[in-house]
């Protein structure tokens, strides 16, 4: 007995779900296409090699081995180093700080925005929406101008005795720290403040209410209702910053290298392709382990 399929309407359209499926095949297909090439292809071709082995010039030799994991995990010729995992976890406490400082910056500047008249808001969002329109280097080397020596900030600090007289706020990890504040804090703002702007005050006035502290007002009213944004904004923050390079290399100095320096140096200089996609390979790992982490938390978080 022949089986026949049964019809469906979608929207106003008399189809069957096999039309249906093929329908929307046709329409995934692009997307698919777009991210076989963009994404798994490069990250397949770093895979492999990250396997071979570096020619005396440079060049890849296809002998596959394991040595550059072994040396990002610190064996070499001359014994066991802690200096790439000391890089690696440098960057995860820059990424962390750079991340924490952000949103604690963020949340005021959010809630000003939100209480300004329509008009003056979105002056203001379009204030911070301005360093997306200028180059992420041409920002760092502002950054030079502002800490030199001939600024009020190096006079200052050199008058308080914290620099030499003369020198500027630069190369160290405050000036690391304030250039990547600058870069990420708008990828914290723009996502948080979609929370704020629809915040429920309601619920703050309840919490306000029965007497709560601002601490418990601001984690049991606010914090809830602004967890989406929030997550988005960290996301945006924290994984990004971990792979940065023009920062740290234009304010750090080689003295703060991050693991992005490290990727950059070996694709660059040193031209080691085989090291450096084992350490790029490191850094989606902890980038995956990083985002299953916060999954995890962000749901423990969402239940409290």
């Amino acid at each position: 007995m022949k089986r026949t399929e049964s019809l469906i309407t979608w929207y106003g359209e008399l189809t069957t779900r096999r039309h249906l499926l093929k329908r929307g095949g046709l329409f995934l297909v692009p997307g698919l296409l777009w991210l076989m090439l963009f994404l798994v292809l490069p990250s397949l071709v770093l895979v492999v090699v990250s396997f071979v082995t570096r020619g005396a010039y440079g060049e890849l030799e296809w002998v596959f081995t394991i040595e550059n994991y072994k040396r990002l995990a610190g064996f070499t010729l001359f014994g066991w180093t802690a200096d790439y995992l000391l890089i690696l976890w440098r960057s995860i406490v820059v990424a962390m700080v750079t991340t924490l400082i952000s949103v604690v910056l963020s949340y005021p500047l959010c809630f000003f925005i939100a209480a300004r008249s329509e008009r003056n808001r979105y002056m203001w969002l379009t204030l911070v929406m301005i360093p997306f329109w200028t180059n992420m280097v041409i920002r760092a080397y502002a950054w030079f101008f502002i800490l030199s020596p001939e600024m009020p900030f190096a006079k200052l600090a050199a008058l308080l005795g914290c620099i030499p007289d003369g020198a500027p706020l630069y190369p160290n990890a405050f000036a690391v720290y304030l250039g990547m504040i600058s870069m990420f804090i708008p990828f914290v703002t723009l996502p948080l403040y979609a929370g704020v702007e629809r915040l429920d005050w309601s619920l703050v006035e309840a919490a306000q209410d029965l007497y709560a502290s601002r601490i418990r007002v601001f984690t049991q009213a606010i914090l809830p209702q602004t967890m989406p944004g929030l997550s988005v904004g960290i996301i945006f923050t924290f994984f990004p910053a971990m792979g940065m390079f023009v920062v740290p290399d234009l304010l750090g100095g080689a003295k703060y290298m991050l693991v992005g320096n490290l990727i950059q140096q070996q694709f660059g200089t040193s031209r080691d392709w085989p090291f450096g996609a084992a350490v790029s390979m490191g850094l989606m790992v902890l980038t995956m382990i990083g985002l299953q982490i916060y999954r995890r938390k962000g749901k423990e978080i969402q239940v409290v």
